[in-house]
C-alpha cells in the first residue's frame, strides 16, 4: 500500500506499523468461532428433531383423518428445512444470513398453502378425526417443540436466520396446543369441524408469522446492500 501511495508523488510516507492480529482480536476470534459451532450444534439438533415429527405426524395425520395433525406436520417440514438453511447461514455473511431467513419464509407460506387445501379438501369430501390420536400425537409434538424452544433461547438474537426459527418454533408450540384443544373440542361434539378451524388458524398464524419474516429480511437486505 505504501508503493501505491508514494507512487502517486503526493509525499507519501510511512508513519508506523504495528501487528494487525493482536491477542485480543485473536481471542474475540476464537469466542466467535466457539460461538458458532454452538449455533451449528444447536441447529442439527433442532433439524434431527423437528424432521423426526414431521414423519411421526403425517403418519398419525392421515390415520386420525385430522387436518390439524398433518398441518402440524407440515409446519415440522418447513422448520426442519428452515434449521437446514441455518445451518448452511452459520459462520456466512450477514447478507447470506438474510436469505436464509427469506427463504424460510417463502417456504413456510408454501407449505401453509398446502395445509389451506388440505382442510378444504376435508370439508368438501368430509372426515371422521380421531380425537384420542389427536391428543396424543399433539402432546409429542409439544414436548418436542418446547424442547426447541429451550435449545434455541440463547441463540435467538444471532442473526436473522436464528429469529427465524425461533419465531417458528414459538408458533409450533401455540399449534401444538390447538391440535390438542381440537381433539378435545372433537370428542366432546362428535363433530370435524374443531379440527379443521384448528387447521385453518394454524395456516393462518403460519401466513402471518412468514409474511412477515419475509418483509423484514427483504428489507434488511436491500438496506445491506445500499449501505454496501
Amino acid at each position: 500500500i505504501t508503493k501505491k501511495l508514494q507512487q502517486l508523488k503526493l509525499g507519501a510516507e510511512l508513519a508506523s506499523t504495528k501487528e494487525s492480529c493482536s491477542t485480543e482480536a485473536a481471542k474475540a476470534k476464537d469466542l466467535a468461532q466457539k460461538n458458532e459451532m454452538k449455533e451449528a450444534s444447536t441447529l442439527k439438533w433442532l433439524l434431527a428433531i423437528n424432521g423426526v415429527m414431521f414423519f411421526i405426524e403425517v403418519i398419525a395425520g392421515i390415520i386420525a383423518q385430522s387436518a390439524g395433525l398433518i398441518a402440524d406436520s407440515l409446519d415440522m417440514f418447513a422448520d426442519a428445512a428452515v434449521y437446514g438453511l441455518a445451518i448452511y447461514a452459520v459462520g456466512k455473511s450477514i447478507s447470506m444470513k438474510l436469505r436464509a431467513a427469506h427463504i424460510s419464509g417463502v417456504l413456510q407460506v408454501i407449505l401453509a398453502l398446502g395445509a389451506l387445501s388440505e382442510v378444504v379438501r376435508r370439508f368438501v369430501y368430509g372426515s371422521e378425526p380421531i380425537s384420542s390420536l389427536m391428543m396424543i400425537f399433539g402432546g409429542i409434538a409439544l414436548i418436542a417443540n418446547v424442547a426447541c424452544l429451550f435449545l434455541i433461547f440463547g441463540n435467538k438474537e444471532d442473526g436473522a436466520h436464528m429469529k427465524a426459527s425461533w419465531i417458528f418454533s414459538a408458533n409450533d408450540v401455540i399449534a401444538n396446543v390447538g391440535v390438542i384443544l381440537a381433539g378435545f373440542a372433537v370428542a366432546f361434539t362428535g363433530s370435524a369441524w374443531p379440527d379443521l378451524i384448528v387447521a385453518g388458524l394454524m395456516a393462518a398464524i403460519f401466513l402471518k408469522s412468514a409474511a412477515s419474516i419475509t418483509a423484514q429480511a427483504r428489507a434488511e437486505l436491500k438496506q445491506t446492500k445500499s449501505t454496501a
